[in-house]
């Protein structure tokens, strides 16, 4: 029960069945503190910590007992607290912290009613709980930190960071339409927003330029797929098929994309799906060579590239969805 209690990463935990396993323990290895069970076999607890502390042992030692051992009488034999059996694991972790912060005696919880196993069911589920709160709050804060970040690579090439929140919105709607089982990778919803990171690498001069670029600009804007997947190789939350996204999203179903040239089921089923995403987006929005296409200018040239540059399972699906992607699109027009 101990050892469940007290995590790996934060204790270095040795046991010892009874004084002398101690004793032959502390030898060798110098803990900071110690649980001593009161009924230890042979030599009891009390007496074997009166006996550490006459011989000038620095540990804090915390008495375990399910008896009616006083503090009183823990003070004297040198314990510094008492955790009385049977104890939830929690109050136990808050005692050790409390022992090894200070250097006076500390009192410690009263036993629980409930019996021992009920105490750790309910402490682990309160600790799940915890968990689980600060899960979400993490996937929060990866999820605005990666957001501004598309939003500033947006910023320099559109002159507004609505297109990764919309790409990201079609994206994740596409995506249930096609397969729901896609979004159990929480990759995914990262790459629908960094897909365009690499074009940091792009200068502005070709980026921001007004007219059609030169067989050279192409070249170097078509770069930024890989320069992105490679920027993003050994982030954490990219490993998945989010990667994938961002290096795959410019493959055409035709073969006739980039970087790799890949066709039909070679591409990534998530790179798919993202490709319409992103041509929705990118022909319903201003770009410095062109004016925006109406949304339903923009869907029939979807629906005429099944097949060639989109997956007609895909262009299927966005049929199908079309109206929920179009409330998205007025949605944030409305911010923007």
């Amino acid at each position: 029960m101990l050892r469940a209690t007290l995590p790996r990463d934060d204790f270095d935990v040795r046991e010892a069945g009874s004084a002398e396993e101690a004793l032959d323990v502390i030898r060798v290895w110098r803990p900071e503190l110690m649980l001593l069970d009161v009924n230890l076999p042979g030599l009891d607890g009390l007496s074997f910590c009166a006996d550490l502390m006459r011989k000038g042992c620095e540990a804090a030692v915390i008495l375990v007992t399910g008896e009616q051992v006083s503090e009183t009488t823990a003070r004297l034999a040198g314990a510094r607290a008492v955790a009385r059996k049977p104890f939830s694991p929690l109050d136990l972790l808050a005692l050790i912290d409390r022992v090894v912060e200070k250097r006076e005696f500390v009192a410690g919880p009263s036993a629980v009613e409930e019996g021992q196993l009920l105490t750790y069911a309910r402490d682990l589920a309160t600790i799940a709980r915890a968990e689980r709160h600060q899960r979400r709050l993490l996937q929060d804060a990866y999820r605005q930190t990666t957001t501004a970040l598309a939003e500033a690579v947006d910023v320099r090439d559109r002159g507004t960071g609505l297109h990764a929140q919309r790409v990201r919105r079609y994206a994740l709607g596409l995506a249930a339409a096609v397969d729901a089982t896609l979004l159990d990778d929480p990759s995914l919803e990262y790459g629908f927003l960094l897909h365009d990171v690499g074009k940091i690498g792009v200068a502005d001069h070709i980026l921001l330029k007004p007219g059609p670029l030169t067989h050279e600009e192409e070249l170097l804007v078509r770069e930024h797929p890989a320069a992105g997947a490679q920027i993003l190789r050994d982030v954490a939350l990219m490993q998945g098929g989010g990667l994938s996204v961002v290096r795959h999203h410019h493959e055409r179903w035709d073969g006739a994309g980039y970087p790799e040239g890949l066709s039909g089921q070679q591409i990534p089923l998530a790179a798919r799906i993202f490709a319409v995403a992103d041509a929705l987006d990118a022909m319903t929005s201003d770009r410095p060579y062109r004016s925006a296409l109406s949304w339903s200018d923009a869907v029939d040239e979807i629906v005429a590239q099944s097949g060639r540059q989109f997956d007609p399972r895909v262009v299927d699906a966005f049929v199908s969805d079309e109206p929920a992607l179009r409330a998205v699109y007025e949605d944030l027009s409305l911010v923007a």
